[in-house]
This record gives structure tokens, C-alpha cells and sequence, in this order.
């Protein structure tokens, strides 16, 4: 009986969390237009800015969720469907509305009867196996998750019809035309058809049918003051540029080179060969490429960034210093491009640059709260100084974030016996030693 109630819990978790292991992309650029794109629909949403992120997901499926928290997650295959930025816009309206609505939350809940109404009939149908009937218990028990599994889905489904109504709100709200949600639901309804799936089941599936939605929210979409309204060129500028840069980064080279031959001399072919190039162990190609992408607009950061990170990563630190500091100067101190102007600092092996890694990796930490990478860095920085208590609270901080425990106790307290008591560094040590000790006790105590 234990097995068959953790085969369907196991099932439920696995539909409710498609995406729980797939890898987060990090990019300064598609981070700053997400921001910027998505902006006034959050804000339409009753929602802040601040607190509400777009998170790229490496996932060549076309697909874009939220799982708890205020986190849209967007796969990268969403980005390369997408003919333009308002489509991607239309999606994250829909998850906004996710969000707003507490959606997360309202499904847990409705897992609940499902699982008491499977477990009932699981009992039912051991007990009329156990009498000897074995065909009617198999089928009682049958029945049973049929009817927990229709009814979670039919949850979801008004879930994603509630989410579509609130992400056209939040595009009218905004200002925003909802052409690009028609389209992305066109776009999924001819998918639908290329792979051959006719005659689908409406009452089987966890969203309504595409033609559906599309039907449902035309109407309305059509009838904002923002129908007509065109799309913003400097957001679709930089969204294809991201696409294309994207495209560069996650495909075969070999893939990225046929759909952007030589013969093209656009910003987005120069973006896509030099990672292509780069991935493909060819410096000098990428370096040419990221010359070519500077001699098109010497001041862009975005620019001097990908130009560093090439020169950075093929080891020529010291080369990489003269971009990758003007590209953070020009990006506002930009956490992830600061985090590889520090490595960069110290990858060049001179005693002489510590204390500037320093101080750009102190600015990365304290405005990006999702960079282990940057605490690495800091903590190597401190280490090769010779400042052992502060490398331990760097190394302290980063195993917190990735819930290591151990790691976070025994490195917050070496750095609280050797920092001076009661200063902002050893409190912190404090409180990272007492949080990390209590999630562990917390974890033990769950295995029991």
C-alpha cells in the first residue's frame, strides 16, 4: 500500500514540477530586458518590480511556469519560438497572473482531497482484493486515481483560463498590445497540429486547448485602447539580440553557424559565431567577432562584456581587464559582469590587483543575492591577501546560499573566533552559524 500512495504522490510531483532540474542561464543583458519588458504588467498586477524576477531556464521546450515565490521561469526554447518581444510579453502576463492570484499556493491545497479521494480508494480496493475479489479491487483502486487525477486537472485547467483573463488585464493595464499572446497561442495550436495531436481529450490536459484560449480572449484583447499600439523598437532591438546571442550560447556550433553565416554582418550574426567560435575552441574567431561587435558601437557594455569573457576565457586575463572594466562602469556595476571583472583581477596573478577585486566583488555581492560565483570570488580574493577569517565568512556565505550547512557552520564560526566581536562582519558570521545550524537540525529531524 506504501508504494502505491508514493507511485501517485511521486506522479503528482512530477506534473506539478516539469522543470525542477533543469539549469538557470545568467546573462546581464536578457536580465536587463526582462526587467524592462515585463516592468508595467507587474506593476498592472498590484505587484513591485523589485520583488518580482524572470528567470531563463536552459530548456529547448517551449514552455515558461511559475513554482512558488514571485519567479516566472522561461525556458530558452520560449525565447527562440518567439518572433518578437511582445510575445514573450503575453507569456509572462499569463504566469504575472499566476502569481497575483496565489496560484502556487491554491494548487497545493487542491492536492489535498485528490490524495484523500486516491488513498479512499486505494483502502477500498485492497480490502475487496483482500475478500477475494481481485479484478473489482484492481478496478476500484483504478477508479479511483482517474478521479483524483480528473479532478487536479480540471483544477488546473480553470487555473490557466483564470491566469490567461489576468495576463489580458495586465496588458491592457499596461498599455501593452495582447497581439503577441494571440500569436504565441497561434503558435502553440499549429504545433499542436504538426506533431499530429487532432482529437485531443479536452478533459485530459492540465491548460485548455489552444483554440479555446484563443477564442476566450480575443474579444477583449481586441477591444484595448492598446490593440493597435505598435511594438517598442528598442525593446524589440534588444530582444534580438538576446535571441540571437542565446541562440549562439545553447546551440552546436555547427548549428549556430549555418543559420549565421559569414556572408552576415548583423549585430545578432556577430553575437551568435562569437560564442559559437568561442564554444568551438577557435579565440581568435570569437575575438574577431567580438571586434567586429565593438567596432559597431565602441561604448555598448554589453559589447565590452562578451569581448572580456572571451579574452578572460582563453586565458588572457590581463587583455580582459581594459573591457570588462569599462563594461562595468558602463552597465551601472552590474553584478554578474562586476563578478567577471573580479575574476578576471585575480585570474591576472598579481598581488597588485587584490584589492581592486575586492572592492568590485563587495559591490556584485551586495546587489545580486543569486550569485555563488561572486562569493568564490571574493573569498579567493581575501585568501590570496592573506585575510583567512574574511575568505572563511565569503565561503560561509556561498554555502549558505546552496544549502550546505556543514560547510556554513564550520566556516562562520572560524571566521567569528578570528574577526573582532560585535563589527557588522562577525555579526554576520553570527547570524549565518545560528540560521545554518537550525536548518540542519530541521533536516535531521525530517529524515527521522
Amino acid at each position: 500500500m506504501k508504494r502505491l500512495i508514493a507511485a501517485f504522490a511521486v506522479t503528482v510531483l512530477v506534473w506539478a514540477q516539469p522543470a525542477a532540474a533543469q539549469s538557470i542561464l545568467r546573462d546581464a543583458e536578457t536580465e536587463s530586458l526582462f526587467a524592462d519588458m515585463s516592468a508595467p504588467m507587474i506593476k498592472a498586477a498590484g505587484l513591485s518590480p523589485r520583488d518580482v524576477k524572470i528567470v531563463l531556464i536552459n530548456d529547448d521546450s517551449i514552455n515558461a511556469f511559475v513554482a512558488g515565490g514571485q519567479i516566472v521561469y522561461v525556458h530558452s526554447g520560449l525565447i527562440q519560438a518567439a518572433d518578437n518581444v511582445n510575445e514573450v510579453q503575453g507569456v509572462v502576463a499569463h504566469e504575472l497572473g499566476h502569481i497575483a492570484d496565489g496560484h502556487v499556493i491554491l494548487g497545493e491545497q487542491a492536492m489535498k482531497p485528490a490524495m484523500k479521494m486516491q488513498l479512499l480508494s486505494m483502502v477500498l480496493g485492497l480490502a475487496t482484493v483482500a475478500l477475494g475479489g481481485g479484478a473489482a479491487g484492481m478496478g476500484v483502486m483504478a477508479a479511483g486515481q482517474q478521479a483524483a487525477m480528473s479532478n487536479v486537472l480540471a483544477f488546473s485547467r480553470n487555473q490557466e483560463s483564470a491566469a490567461d483573463a489576468a495576463g489580458a488585464r495586465y496588458l491592457t493595464t499596461a498599455g501593452v498590445t495582447g497581439k503577441g499572446m494571440l500569436s504565441f497561442f497561434k503558435k502553440l495550436q499549429n504545433q499542436q497540429y504538426r506533431y499530429g495531436y487532432t482529437n485531443i481529450d479536452p478533459f485530459a490536459q492540465t491548460h485548455p486547448l489552444s483554440s479555446t484560449r484563443i477564442q476566450s480572449l480575443t474579444a477583449d484583447l481586441q477591444a484595448s485602447p492598446a490593440w493597435n499600439k505598435p511594438i517598442d523598437p528598442k525593446l524589440q532591438e534588444r530582444f534580438l539580440r538576446v535571441k540571437a546571442k542565446l541562440f549562439g550560447y545553447v546551440s552546436p556550433p555547427e548549428t549556430t553557424l549555418s543559420k549565421y553565416p559569414e556572408s552576415d554582418q548583423s549585430v545578432y550574426a556577430h553575437y551568435a559565431r562569437a560564442y559559437a567560435y568561442h564554444k568551438a575552441a577557435y579565440p581568435d574567431k570569437a575575438e574577431a567577432e567580438a571586434a567586429a561587435l565593438i567596432a559597431k558601437d565602441p561604448k555598448d557594455p554589453y559589447f565590452e562584456e562578451i569581448q572580456g569573457q572571451i579574452l578572460l576565457e582563453s586565458g588572457k586575463p590581463l587583455e580582459a581587464l581594459a573591457p570588462l572594466r569599462a563594461a562595468t562602469m558602463g552597465s551601472g556595476q552590474n553584478a554578474l559582469i562586476a563578478t567577471t571583472f573580479g575574476h578576471a583581477l585575480i585570474a591576472t596573478e598579481d598581488k597588485r590587483n587584490l584589492p581592486e577585486a575586492v572592492k568590485v566583488l563587495k559591490v556584485a555581492v551586495q546587489r545580486d543575492e543569486d550569485n555563488p560565483f561572486a562569493w568564490v570570488q571574493l573569498g579567493t580574493a581575501y585568501e590570496q591577501m592573506g585575510d583567512e577569517p574574511r575568505a572563511a565568512l565569503a565561503t560561509a556565505e556561498r554555502a549558505s546560499m546552496m544549502g550546505d550547512n556543514r560547510t556554513a557552520i564550520q566556516s562562520a564560526r572560524y571566521a567569528m573566533a578570528n574577526l573582532t566581536p560585535n563589527t557588522s562582519e562577525w555579526i554576520r558570521a553570527q547570524d549565518i552559524a545560528m540560521t545554518s545550524a537550525d536548518a540542519a537540525a530541521s533536516s535531521k529531524k525530517k529524515r527521522r
